[in-house]
């Protein structure tokens, strides 16, 4: 039988995978940002 190259059950990231990560987190705050500026206003609307 052949070996095959890989072992493990971990797959090795690509190179283009830090640029991924960052932009999940530019992604990530942009929500959670928008949540909170959302509720804001409902709050506000709610009380004035």
């Amino acid at each position: 039988m052949a070996r095959q190259g890989r072992h493990g059950a971990t797959r090795r990231q690509p190179k283009g995978a830090a640029f991924d990560r960052w932009l999940d987190r530019v992604v990530t705050v942009a929500v959670v940002t928008a949540m909170v500026v959302g509720l804001s206003a409902v709050i506000a609307h709610w009380l004035l």
